[in-house]
């Protein structure tokens, strides 16, 4: 195992074990747009719902059939671990970002079908074009949503207020918000928490319900719904939300233990996988560095 190639901006996949399936996804970090790499926060995510899948809100019997959107979904992975579980998924970026992004979707869902023919557990899984912001998209989509998702979407001041906006127009009173990202300006992280606790009922996901492995102190998931007072009107298909609550919707202590220490991992070089790689080579550290966004 070549450490230096693995760990360069160069590789042009990664292969993630996750819910019985080998999943390939296909990068392309040398191109200008930052969605075309997998970012560290979409596999400590689908890594997540993995542990939680076995029971509670995220296992197979209680997805099966919600509807859910991932935001600047990128390379897809998150995406594809809410359709593994069961959601019917509409994975959105910007145009530039599509053709990959369909790619990995296709080539994935074509893989799975293989893999397990007879299996009924995997939703669905769409692409669609979604620039924050834009109410010709997002009415496209046809909102709302029972989950929205996103990973690594928090990494500028300026697009705080179109992603939230998004986030509003695409819920209903009973949608969950999952995001998950890696802190790399306090800044901003101070600006957008500050921005979710207006809006949102925000709950932080402890690391103990996270993968042993797929964490790093840096990187949070965030479970949040909207305030009462934020919830769009009912769009013309309705609240787009089921009735039935989760047995640990209503749970929110579940989620929260901000005690919980996250212990650095201590793995050889000889033992480590794609993911301790990237992470001691801090690959998304070094490529946003110096990133001025205009």
């Amino acid at each position: 195992m070549d450490y230096d190639r693995l760990n360069s901006p160069s590789t042009s996949a990664i292969t993630l074990e996750l819910m019985g399936h080998r999943l390939h996804i296909s990068q392309d970090p040398n191109s200008k747009h930052l969605g075309t790499t997998v970012w560290d926060a979409s596999m400590v995510f689908a890594k997540f719902l993995e542990k939680n899948s076995r029971k509670g809100r995220f296992c197979p019997s209680k997805l099966k059939g919600k509807r859910a959107i991932e935001l600047g979904a990128g390379c897809g992975l998150a995406g594809l671990g809410m359709a593994l579980l069961g959601c019917d998924v509409v994975t959105t970026d910007q145009v530039e970002v599509l053709p990959l992004l369909m790619r990995n979707v296709e080539r994935n869902k074509s893989w799975i079908a293989q893999s397990n023919p007879d299996s009924g557990s995997f939703g669905s899984v769409m692409v669609a074009e979604l620039d924050w912001g834009n109410k010709e998209h997002i009415r496209a989509v046809e909102p709302p949503f029972d989950y929205i998702i996103g990973t690594d979407v928090v990494y500028s001041e300026h697009l705080l207020q179109p992603l939230l906006e998004t986030i509003i127009a695409l819920s209903g009173p009973k949608t969950k918000v999952l995001l998950g990202y890696e802190i790399r300006s306090t800044t901003v992280h101070e600006q957008m928490m500050e921005m979710w606790k207006i809006n949102f009922n925000v709950k932080t996901v402890s690391k103990s319900k996270m993968d042993a492995k797929y964490q790093h102190p840096s990187i949070n998931l965030y479970m949040m719904d909207l305030k009462a007072s934020s919830v769009p009107e009912a769009g013309p298909n309705g609240n787009g939300n089921t009735e039935e609550e989760d047995d640990d919707a209503s749970n929110p202590g579940e989620d929260e233990d901000p005690g919980v220490k996250t212990e650095p991992c201590t793995a050889s070089k000889e033992d480590m996988d794609d993911w301790e790689i990237r992470r001691s080579g801090a690959m998304a550290a070094r490529l946003l560095k110096d990133v001025r966004l205009t």
